[in-house]
């Protein structure tokens, strides 16, 4: 990907500090919170419905309206920075980059992009929805409007799931980034009140909408952004399918119980914004 040397002002280094405090009370793992997690946690089986959680899986979506949650100042970290310098020119420079994509087409829908802030940490920190833990990879807190993300996962993206490349990681922060568009459409509302009135299946398929869209949305930005180089759209491809439901569990969950969506749908969805850059094309979460 090509990367300026710009970055967003909405990015906060908390790496180093082992552990903090930023955002409001929270709950172990944010299971009394709504969280949105995504499928580059390596927790295993992750969300199951919108809105809870057990201790081996990752929290769910739903959220609030802008600006009805706690928006915590950020605090200058008391240790030194463990971000490398390329690790903070890609979180911070993708950052920017979906704050001009996504500032562009709100505009021209007549709206105001309400851009998130993305929180790089070591290990442990506190969102709005709880604690986080850097085993379950990143995630969006719709309750303080931000990305919490420790940079270590790009390894384990990397060793693990066999998806190294700067796309892929740009993949993964994009994606979350399309986490907080449904949250600032309602379309993390409208899921989680689905939800509530579903079967735990017909709950399952909710979630999968919600995970494929924001993949999607990814797609969007990407095509978008005019920073794409040969080579990126395979290394997308890859991070897609390695994070598939299907490809994680290797046949020890049934299809009812996927959560985000097999290999081969996450990279449709992912394909589909690529090709259409047109976020009216992302139409899986209803």
């Amino acid at each position: 990907m090509r990367l300026g040397d710009e970055g967003s002002g909405n990015f906060i280094d908390r790496t180093g500090r082992g552990g903090g405090f930023g955002g409001g009370g929270g709950n172990l793992l944010g299971c009394l919170l709504p969280m949105v997690a995504s499928r580059f946690g390596i927790v295993g089986v992750g969300v199951l419905l919108l809105g809870y959680c057990a201790l081996t899986q990752l929290g769910g979506g739903g959220g609030l309206l802008p600006g009805s949650g706690s928006s915590p100042s950020a605090t200058a970290p008391t240790g030194q920075s463990t971000l490398t310098a390329e690790n903070r020119q890609l979180l911070s420079g993708v950052l920017l980059s979906t704050e001009r994509v996504w500032g562009e087409l709100f505009q021209r829908a007549g709206q105001t992009y309400q851009p998130p802030q993305m929180v790089a940490y070591s290990n442990t920190d506190q969102s709005g929805c709880g604690v986080a833990q850097a085993a379950m990879g990143p995630f969006y807190c719709p309750t303080d409007s931000r990305i919490y993300i420790d940079p270590q996962f790009f390894d384990e993206l990397t060793r693990r799931f066999q998806a190294p490349g700067d796309f892929a990681q740009a993949y993964v922060i994009a994606h979350e980034v399309g986490h907080h568009i449904q949250n600032l459409e309602g379309t993390l509302d409208r899921a989680q009140a689905a939800q509530a009135s579903s079967s735990a299946a017909a709950g399952n398929a909710v979630q999968v909408g919600v995970e494929l869209q924001a993949d999607c949305y990814a797609g969007v930005w990407a095509k978008r952004s005019g920073q794409l180089e040969a080579g990126d759209i395979a290394e997308g491809m890859r991070a897609a399918e390695a994070i598939g439901d299907d490809m994680l569990t290797k046949g020890r969950v049934s299809p009812d119980n996927f959560t985000h969506g097999t290999s081969a749908q996450r990279r449709e969805a992912l394909n589909r914004g690529l090709s259409s850059g047109d976020p009216a094309q992302c139409n899986y979460a209803r």
